[in-house]
């Protein structure tokens, strides 16, 4: 019976018994506790745990697994298998132990065809029930019931449902083993076909079990590469057909014979395995990565392309052995074949680049081993060399110094690592270009470039490929967290050649990101950078990518515009200004080039006239990509910014523009909108700056321009058309009021300077004044106290006011006194304390104050006290 019946017979008998037949869910399971799908009942969980009211009482499956505790011994044994089908059925608070080992039993003899003389049987220790229904009900022989310990207590290993389980194995013969049944005897002779969970129990650490579930359930497993293996009468998994055809795959392509050599055995065997696991891994969108399940992928298809390279292969191996596992499982699993192309570029270039890794890695280690003795230590740090330079994994490295009965120093290896994580994380957030370059490098290298579909659509699917936050790769991001995200094609610019990138939406079933930024972290890789709005998008997912397209056309426009001001600039004041930068934004743009001297508004008039000119003549916008030197033979210039390469993309406007160009354009002249020129200005030696509006923002500034000007002559009342004339005439009578007002006041402070100088007083021959001024702001104190200074002729002057609720003070001291050491400054500065501030230095001339006003009074009196002990003295 080969492997699609078996799976037939299955479902088949259990649909007739009334289970509702479920197809396998993903190896990416919805719960997040689990790694990977690992067992038949997961995606039954939440029945069995009471989360969820189960939709149907009874369910028949055959669900895809993998399981990686065993992957380091996959190939040196005959049952080991990293990904392999189960065939269960289930209940959920229906039926229990009894009819649960009526049907396995009835499966196992009926359809299966199996001798019962040849089945043997275990039961939990405690478990005195199950052992009477095999005795009593089933009618089976007492001494082939066995009861065994914690191996017959199913649990996941994880907090969770749990329970007593009965098996069922075959005796294989004396030639597999020695006798003693399942228990005592040899795993290979008896090999276990079928195990029956009774689930009744919840445990929070495995064998610790806290309580029973809601509703008691059965959850069976068999596997059906087992059930092949014996059905078909082979000796070891490896030979059953669902393996053994990707098995021949492999020897075919190695040029060498399965049972010639037990290490090219070893390889084979592994071959397959990992193969069919990895293969179905990708199908199901786990990608190659460095944590989770995208390292279970990495690790799988590293480890099966090591084992093929040591035996001399030199072409790539595991896109074949994809292709035959897709035609062999094609009947149970159809989209493995309908993803085939996406799963064998996943394999090729994940081969391609370790195959790279292997030549270079494998050298530095062969070398640091050579001549070491047997139990030697090979040091952590050359382990992380390995692993941070050439991405030669830790594992490799254990594996390949295992091989040579040595250790490597993994306590010194997670030191190092601590210490990069540290070193990145910190120079990730201080924005240190240098890590950050590395790490896109690191990316790219992993995942390849990125497709860039934006040319000519907005919205695309996509694989999420890797997730970047704080400059540590994850493999899940969580609502809240800002992440940089890379995708294998995606409709966002990155920003480049002045045009901004994109900013839009990236959903999964799962979640949603809002991207604010794109960024082309390193050429061909576009990092789509935001927040994780709701939900978690995690690697391997299929996402929307969907950009934000009304501001994409206003961009589009903006940079259609910037090529036909660049036309326009070396039209009217000649082809020496060549671009020297550009920013290309939604709905306007900034344009450099070089030119000596400013550009005058007539010319900048007759600049804005050609460029609209040409809007309105509606012009065709032409995209071609071709090599460099016909794009240079056809006249195009170079886009300063842009890196081109052999093949280049040339966008031309009518026929007088051609550039260089990867960014986004319109498809006519038209489609601009008006452009308008906002300012000039230089920016440094030689260079100018123009900036500019585009399409709507255009319309909206020469509307709200329009309108203002319509409010100045409503105001004045007049047309729009005068009110230029009409301004220059107010300005002019403003400007005259405001001569005639300087007049007047100059002549209130004379006025004022005269009475204050009349009222100063004289200690010796010295004469001296401090006094209060109402509402005198400090620039007209000056004007004052310089005007009383003067009349004086020698002497000191002090005055104070308050305006605004902050008290100012100015002083002035004659040159005399000052040659004498008395200093204005000194003076101030006692009353600016009671002031709350300070004052300048000059003796002849300062000015203070502060915030308290209303001590001007008193600051006013500390002051004249000064002045007389000082002009005393």
């Amino acid at each position: 019976m080969r492997a699609n019946a078996i799976r037939r017979a299955f479902t088949d008998f259990f649909a007739e018994r009334d289970h509702v037949v479920r197809p396998s869910a993903s190896l990416i399971p919805t719960d997040p506790t689990l790694l990977v799908t690992n067992a038949g009942m997961v995606p039954f969980k939440p029945y069995f745990l009471g989360e969820e009211e189960p939709p149907w009482p009874r369910a028949v499956s055959v669900q895809k697994c993998v399981r990686t505790v065993d992957i380091d011994i996959i190939g040196t044994t005959a049952r080991h298998l990293t990904m392999f089908e189960m065939l269960g059925n289930f209940s959920f608070g229906d039926y229990f132990k009894e009819l649960a080992i009526r049907y396995a039993f009835d499966f196992v003899t009926g359809p299966l065809g199996l001798d019962p003389e040849l089945l043997w049987y275990t039961v939990y220790e405690t478990d005195d029930e199950a052992e009477e229904i095999w005795i009593d009900s089933i009618g089976v022989p007492p001494g082939r019931v066995q009861r065994g310990g914690k191996d017959n207590f199913w649990q996941m290993g994880i907090p969770g449902p749990c329970g007593p389980c009965s098996e069922i194995f075959i005796d294989r013969g004396p030639a597999y083993g020695h006798d003693g049944g399942p228990i005592g005897g040899g795993e290979d002779r008896f090999v276990e076909l079928w195990n029956l969970v009774f689930m009744q129990n919840i445990q929070d650490e495995p064998y610790h079990v806290v309580g029973d579930i809601p509703a008691k359930g059965i959850d069976t497993g068999t596997g059906l590469e087992r059930l092949a293996m014996i059905l078909q009468g082979v000796d070891t998994l490896f030979e059953a057909d669902c393996v053994h055809d990707v098995l021949a795959a492999a020897s075919g392509a190695l040029g060498r014979t399965y049972g010639e050599d037990e290490r090219v055995d070893v390889t084979l065997r592994l071959l397959a395995d990992h193969a069919r696991a990895s293969t179905f891994l990708i199908g199901d969108r786990a990608l190659p990565g460095n944590e989770g399940r995208g390292y279970v992928v990495r690790r799988l298809i590293r480890r099966a392309v090591r084992h093929a390279w040591q035996l001399g292969s030199e072409s790539l191996i595991m896109p074949r052995l994809a292709e035959v596992t897709a035609d062999v499982m094609e009947d149970a699993y159809p989209e493995l074949k309908a993803n085939l192309d996406f799963i064998r570029h996943v394999f090729e270039r994940e081969e391609s680049q370790f195959r790279r890794t292997l030549a270079t890695g494998t050298q530095m280690l062969d070398e640091a081993l050579e001549g070491s003795e047997t139990g030697e230590v090979v040091s952590g740090a050359l382990a992380f060399k390995l692993h941070d330079t050439y991405g030669f994994p830790i594992d490799l490295t254990r594996e390949i110094v295992a091989e040579q009965r040595r250790e490597v120093d993994l306590d010194g290896f997670e030191a190092e690592m601590a210490a990069q994580r540290t070193r990145a994380k910190a120079a990730w957030k201080g924005g240190a270009e240098a890590v950050r370059v590395e790490s896109y490098k690191r990316i790219l290298d992993t995942v390849g470039p990125t497709e860039f579909l934006g040319y000519v659509r907005d919205d695309s699917p996509a694989l999420v490929l890797a997730i970047l936050r704080e400059g540590e790769l994850v493999e899940r991001a969580e609502a809240g967290q800002e992440v940089e995200v890379f995708l294998d094609s995606s409709p966002f610019y990155a920003e480049a050649g002045g045009q901004v990138g994109d900013v839009g939406l990236i959903e999964s079933a799962t979640g949603r990101i809002e991207v604010g930024d794109t960024q082309a972290a390193v050429t061909g890789l576009h990092g789509h950078r935001g927040k994780v709005e709701s939900g978690f998008v995690q690697t391997g997912q299929e996402v929307d990518a969907r950009i934000d397209s009304p501001r994409r056309d206003r961009i589009r426009r903006s940079h259609t515009g910037t090529h036909l001001l660049h036309w326009a600039l070396r039209e009217v004041i000649g082809e020496h200004a060549n671009q020297a930068g550009s920013l290309v934004q939604d709905g306007r743009l900034r344009f450099d080039f070089s030119h000596y001297t400013a550009v005058p508004p007539e010319e900048l008039g007759e600049v804005e006239q050609l460029v609209n000119q040409r809007v309105v003549d509606n012009h065709r916008v032409g995209l071609l990509e071709t090599s460099k030197d016909e794009a240079e033979a056809m006249g195009a210039l170079a886009f300063f910014g842009d890196k081109y390469g052999e093949r280049v993309r040339v966008v031309s406007v009518g026929d007088f523009s051609v550039e260089f160009c990867g960014g986004t354009h319109v498809g006519s002249s038209a489609e601009i909108g008006p452009l308008l020129v906002t300012s000039e200005s230089s920016i440094g030696s030689n260079v100018r700056r123009v900036e500019a509006l585009t399409g709507m923002a255009a319309y909206a500034h020469a509307r709200e321009a329009r309108e203002r000007l319509a409010d100045v002559g409503r105001f004045l009342g007049m047309s729009m058309p005068e009110v230029p004339a009409g301004v220059r005439r107010l300005a002019e009578r403003a400007d005259a009021i405001q001569s005639e007002l300087d007049q007047r006041r100059q002549q209130e402070r004379t006025a004022v300077a005269a009475d204050l100088a009349g009222a100063a007083r004289r200690t010796g021959d010295t004469s001296w004044l401090v006094a209060e001024l109402d509402d005198h702001a400090p620039v007209a104190l000056r004007q004052v106290g310089a005007q009383v200074r003067d009349r004086l002729g020698s002497g000191v002057v002090v005055l104070g006011s308050t305006t605004g609720g902050k008290g100012a003070l100015v002083g002035l001291a004659t040159r005399d006194l000052v040659d004498r050491g008395v200093s204005a400054a000194d003076l101030v500065l006692v009353g600016a304390k009671l002031l709350g501030g300070g004052g300048s230095r000059d003796p002849e001339l300062s000015q203070a104050g502060g915030p308290r006003g209303d001590k001007v009074g008193e600051a006013l009196d500390a002051i004249r006290e000064a002045v007389a002990r000082r002009l005393s003295a």
